[in-house]
């Protein structure tokens, strides 16, 4: 059982890059760097399925010469899961680029606190919590709208 150097090299090469890719900041970059390791894995268990031998549905040959229709099915699965993840990751920047016109990701202040060692317990306040308490929300005002009284007169 040979294993092609070339495809190790490419497998290689592929995680190293995806993983550097899913390092960064950029959403998109990480996008781009879950699809190289989604192709890496394939890879990884197209080269774990051995030689390729005949159909396993064939009868004549003996069980030796048949290949293993396992990694194939897992090949197939993996593609579906890399698929469905992507467009998932596909939505989250899209609604990240309407919210803040960028696809970067910024710290949260109560992370910076914790990585500072000055987060609060659950009741006390700190600098940031004021800030987060003025920031209006995505969707307006915190106040309910109040409905139209039934008999207010409709302007056409």
């Amino acid at each position: 059982m040979s294993v092609s150097i070339v495809l190790l090299v490419v497998m290689a090469a592929l995680y190293a890059c995806g993983v550097y890719l899913l390092l960064e900041r950029s959403m998109t970059r990480v996008l781009f760097g879950f699809l190289l390791v989604g192709n890496a894995t394939n890879l990884l268990i197209l080269i774990v399925a051995g030689r390729p031998g005949a159909a396993p549905i064939y009868d004549e040959t003996s069980t030796e010469a048949m290949s293993d229709p396992l990694p194939q099915a897992l090949i197939l699965t993996a593609i579906v899961i890399t698929f469905a993840v992507s467009a998932f990751l596909l939505a989250l920047i899209y609604r990240s680029w309407l919210l803040s016109r960028a696809d970067t990701l910024s710290d949260d202040a109560d992370d910076l606190a914790m990585r500072a060692g000055t987060a609060s317990t659950a009741g006390e306040q700190t600098e940031y919590s004021d800030d987060v308490a003025e920031d209006a929300s995505e969707f307006g005002d915190d106040e309910p709208e109040t409905p139209p009284a039934a008999d207010a007169e409709v302007t056409r």
